[in-house]
């Protein structure tokens, strides 16, 4: 099943190490078949707010997004974002193919009816 690692960045000036910082990425997680989806493209907020900008990188797994995080590539270079744009980091898994959320209501429906 798909991983992603997804952030939530806020603005930030400029700075040499976050230029560093997004050459560098790349070889990080290309070795746990990592690529970005998105990266810092422009979004449309349709509901509350988001400022900042927006990176999805996508994994095979979640077992290579957590490789990917906790290795020793990535986290060399994570401190030259860290210091200089604040944000918002998770890992989650996506869903299998052909996944229904019609499913997951019956489940909800069965569960509500059984509190009454």
């Amino acid at each position: 099943m798909p991983a992603y690692a997804i952030a939530h960045l806020k603005d930030a000036a400029p700075h040499p190490e976050i230029a560093e910082y997004i050459e560098r990425i790349p070889a990080t997680f290309e070795p746990y078949g990592g690529r970005f989806l998105v990266h810092v493209t422009p979004h449309e907020v349709k509901e509350g707010s988001w400022p900042g900008a927006v990176v999805v990188i996508g994994f095979p797994g979640i077992d290579e997004a957590r490789g990917w995080w906790d290795s020793p590539a990535y986290q060399e270079i994570a401190p030259l974002r860290a210091r200089h744009i604040e944000g918002d980091i998770i890992l989650v898994e996506g869903v299998p193919a052909g996944y229904d959320p019609r499913a997951t209501a019956k489940v909800m429906r069965e569960a509500l009816a059984a509190e009454r």
